[in-house]
């Protein structure tokens, strides 16, 4: 998840789990324990971008870490004295809720958490909520704010702390829910075709619960299309994208090419743009694809030396936004469509 929301949970985490005793510091210490796994993007300093792309949510988001990380902050709290409110167990038990929601919640997008490191490189992804979901965010940033500028008993801190955890524990039920219906329709398309399919996977697009990217692995192909939990329709409309395996042998910059297709988890097409081979990664999905199916994908990495990678994962979130298209994308979200 992006910054933001990670220091909103841990200051509402931190005030519901030790409030009463340590008082302010409680969201504090809550919000910069919740932050300390994302300093892995230092590593980015020294590694190339498609190395950093495996190093972001590492190691550092592991479940071994976490516990390591948990004990080091405990004996570091106590030893320097910072708040004689909470026992040596006490801050163990606190840091370690912290960093384990950390990187449960991280989980929760479409980039893929290394939860098993190092003794696995599998990376995690349920593709549940965007990497900045509002709705999800916005109980907890009022929490926050009220804990930050009012002036209010601690009865009253932890009440509203509680009331945004909740808000935003329903929310992600009803995310939940809304996945399953959109994977329901997408296995009932599915159903109809006589093709073969490896696999398939849907994620919600940006900052929204109800408009769906989904993308089905064919042999040497993909199908990609958008669903709308408002569609009165349950067919959807896709079209293909052919992976073009045998660009690989002819891209100039062969280095990078193992990390992004172990990073991309196999749902990767590759485009000649000009005299340079693009690696697209099809897991966050297109440019406005919603409304214009040609556009290039938000990922896009160049196989070429000379290239400019370095925001690889931004520059594509970051394009295509202007007050027409975001009219455009709130009317494909409740614009029913029917094929």
């Amino acid at each position: 998840m992006d910054s933001l929301t990670h220091i909103v949970l841990g200051a509402c985490v931190g005030e519901v789990i030790a409030g009463k005793k340590l008082g302010k510091k409680s969201w504090l210490a809550g919000a910069l324990f919740q932050t300390i796994p994302d300093l892995d993007f230092i590593a980015g300093f020294w590694l190339s971008p498609a190395e950093d792309l495996l190093a972001h949510r590492g190691f550092t988001h592991s479940f071994l870490f976490v516990i390591l990380l948990s004990f080091f902050l405990a004996t570091l709290t106590k030893r320097v004295g910072w708040c004689a409110g909470l026992s040596s167990r006490g801050w163990l038990f606190f840091s370690f809720i912290e960093l384990l929601i950390h990187v449960l919640i991280d989980a929760m997008n479409v980039y893929g958490t290394a939860w098993l490191e190092p003794f696995s490189h599998t990376r995690f992804a349920f593709n549940v909520l965007f990497v900045a979901d509002p709705f999800f965010t916005i109980p907890l940033l009022i929490a926050f704010s009220l804990l930050l500028f009012g002036k209010m008993q601690i009865k009253s801190r932890q009440t509203f702390s509680k009331i945004a955890l909740v808000l935003s524990s329903l929310y992600l039920l009803y995310v939940l829910i809304l996945k399953w219906q959109v994977n329901t329709v997408v296995v009932n398309n599915l159903n109809r075709k006589v093709e073969k399919s490896e696999s398939y996977f849907s994620t919600p697009t940006p900052f929204n619960p109800w408009l769906w990217y989904v993308v089905i692995k064919r042999e040497e192909s993909f199908q990609v299309g958008y669903y709308s939990v408002f569609d009165h329709s349950d067919s959807i409309a896709f079209y293909a994208v052919l992976q073009q395996r045998k660009l690989l042998p002819l891209a100039k910059s062969t280095e990078s090419i193992p990390h992004l297709i172990r990073f991309s988890k196999g749902y990767f097409a590759l485009k000649y743009i000009r005299d340079t081979i693009v690696f697209n990664d099809l897991r966050f999905g297109k440019i406005m694809g919603w409304s214009n199916p040609a556009s290039p994908f938000v990922f896009y990495y160049y196989l070429n030396k000379s290239a400019d990678n370095s925001v690889v994962i931004q520059r594509g979130r970051m394009q295509g936004w202007s007050t027409k298209s975001v009219m455009q994308f709130i009317e494909r979200i409740f614009s029913a469509y029917e094929k």
